[in-house]
């Protein structure tokens, strides 16, 4: 249950983001529920999967007033903000290589379906939902991308690279705009795909459908992988309850943040 507990540090760097705690008025009224607590329960929703209305009362916040600064925060900008702020540290400790990005996809259930859902094709058609997700050599998110679980790969890859490539800084320079090269499976493999990428500046290293395992490319591309696993580990993100769009991005955006900023203290303990 430890992983259930906001960690300190996690606070601190997503506190300057927050909006700051609104005062009592003059003339009274019940106070607001201060920003740590909200983000203490969306940090318990997030790992453990609860629904909203099973959060326990003595967390001191409702799942609704989570639910709602959730959003109200995605709106503001605040998950952006603080995923970036955890890619800058991992840039800064010389830990982030987005050089490289490998992509790949995952399928999750999405009970009540919502906004971007549609027919599962490995779960007899119920509605589900396809994330696509970007990361660099060590596996940090560096974006990702929701579809209906029918949406093919190879429509999903290009505006995950252009919308969602994010711009580092960190260091002295001007942060990348575009990764240099770029791995997939063969579910991205097209031919016009690659020439766009090129056209980018992008080196593309994509296996063709057909072609017999043993090209090499798992050796960076498991990375990947794992970091999906994590994305998973994150139950709020296992199966898919909320049917908001803002929610969804609001949890996508949130959860790479939490993958991240593991990775900056998992690598801040090794260097100690």
């Amino acid at each position: 249950m430890a992983q259930c507990r906001l960690p300190e540090q996690f606070a601190d760097v997503a506190a300057h983001h927050l909006p700051p705690d609104r005062p009592v008025g003059a003339e009274g009224g019940r106070p607001r529920t201060p920003n740590r607590t909200v983000l203490k329960v969306l940090w318990y929703v997030l790992t453990t999967g609860c629904r909203w209305r099973d959060v326990p009362p003595d967390m001191g916040c409702s799942g609704e007033t989570a639910r709602c600064r959730l959003i109200e925060w995605e709106d503001l900008g605040v998950w952006a903000r603080v995923h970036l702020d955890f890619l800058r540290l991992l840039r800064r400790d010389g830990e982030l290589k987005h050089e490289t990005a490998i992509v790949d996809s995952v399928l999750v259930r999405a009970h009540g379906a919502g906004e971007r859902t549609g027919p599962s094709p490995v779960d007899r058609g119920k509605p589900g939902c396809k994330y696509s997700l970007m990361v660099d050599r060590n596996g940090a998110a560096l974006g990702v991308k929701v579809a209906g679980a029918n949406a093919s790969d190879h429509t999903q890859i290009l505006p995950l690279v252009k919308e969602e490539f994010p711009k580092v800084g960190g260091k002295p320079g001007r942060p990348k705009e575009t990764p240099d090269r770029l791995y997939a499976d063969a579910g991205y493999d097209s031919e016009a795909t690659r020439n766009v990428l090129r056209s980018l500046g992008i080196e593309p290293f994509i296996r063709k459908r057909g072609t017999p395992h043993g090209s090499g490319l798992g050796k960076v591309r498991w990375v990947v992988e794992r970091t999906i696993g994590w994305v998973k580990g994150l139950r709020r993100l296992r199966v898919r309850y909320d049917r908001r769009e803002e929610a969804i991005e609001a949890w996508n955006t949130l959860a790479m943040a939490v993958i991240n900023f593991r990775l900056w203290r998992h690598a801040a303990a090794d260097a100690d």
